[in-house]
């Protein structure tokens, strides 16, 4: 399975839009999910989410997104499921109940937090980091200096999950059970190897600001790069499309 930073080049709608018109696109669309709290409109953003992935190639990549939200908004749900008793009452507890409403909501924060999250990383997916920054600073005039650091602090995301990767190995091949014991245990072996990690994200980050130096960071402006990032009619009618779900999930948010 590809990372999620990888860049996949294709012909699809996706691949040929604005950069700045994907991720606008792609926030107003997690704007819409957390503007409604109805869970079929937000399960028909899940499924819109996943037809964009199948439409661009990355079907596969998707969903292993969507697995890795699902386990980390599970956390979520069982909180909510135990701190905000409402409907029917389904099980005690010394302090409220567990209810039907309790299991709807926490059923609504995991389709939620899925179909935010596919757009937003499908842009990654399918446009390069260069592109995302010049056309950042080209249309919207941020200065290149903000542009660059973003795309680096997600450009560095895969590097460092890969590194903390390698230092578990390495852990795991010396006798160290991660998996064994509670989340205690766990926690108390995980803290440790936030030692090595600090020290390889540091020097990563003093190589690339001596690399960029080197090539003349501060002598950048908006004027440097080559390509223009022309917005066409496609660009408008998505934005328009994200527009339009942001304005449904607030009538329903109000009607319903």
């Amino acid at each position: 399975m590809s990372s999620f930073l990888e860049y996949v080049p294709g012909t699809s709608l996706l691949h040929r839009m604005n950069p700045v018109a994907k991720l606008a696109a792609a926030a107003l669309f997690a704007v819409a999910c957390f503007c409604s709290s109805n869970l079929v409109f937000l399960t028909v953003l899940l499924a819109v989410g996943f037809a964009l992935a199948a439409t661009c190639g990355m079907t596969r990549p998707a969903i292993g997104l969507a697995k890795a939200v699902f386990a980390f908004s599970l956390i979520l749900a069982v909180v909510q499921i135990l701190t905000t008793p409402s409907g029917a009452v389904l099980a005690e507890l010394p302090w409220g109940y567990i209810g039907t409403g309790s299991l709807l909501a926490a059923l609504t924060t995991v389709v939620r937090l899925m179909a935010a999250a596919i757009p937003l990383f499908l842009v990654f997916y399918v446009t390069k980091m260069n592109d995302i920054t010049n056309a950042v600073v080209k249309v919207l005039h941020v200065p290149y200096k903000y542009a660059f650091t973003f795309t680096s602090t997600i450009h560095f995301i895969p590097l460092f999950m890969n590194d903390m990767k390698g230092i578990m190995e390495a852990q795991t091949a010396r006798g160290v059970e991660f998996d064994a014991g509670g989340i205690v245990r766990k926690v108390r072996l995980m803290v440790p190897l936030c030692v090595p990690l600090l020290v390889s994200s540091v020097r990563k980050t003093n190589s690339a600001a001596i690399a960029a130096e080197v090539r003349g960071f501060n002598l950048r402006t908006a004027t440097s790069g080559y390509k223009e990032y022309p917005f066409a009619g496609y660009d408008v009618a998505v934005m328009a499309v994200a527009v339009a779900l942001v304005a449904c999930a607030v009538t329903l948010g109000i009607v319903l």
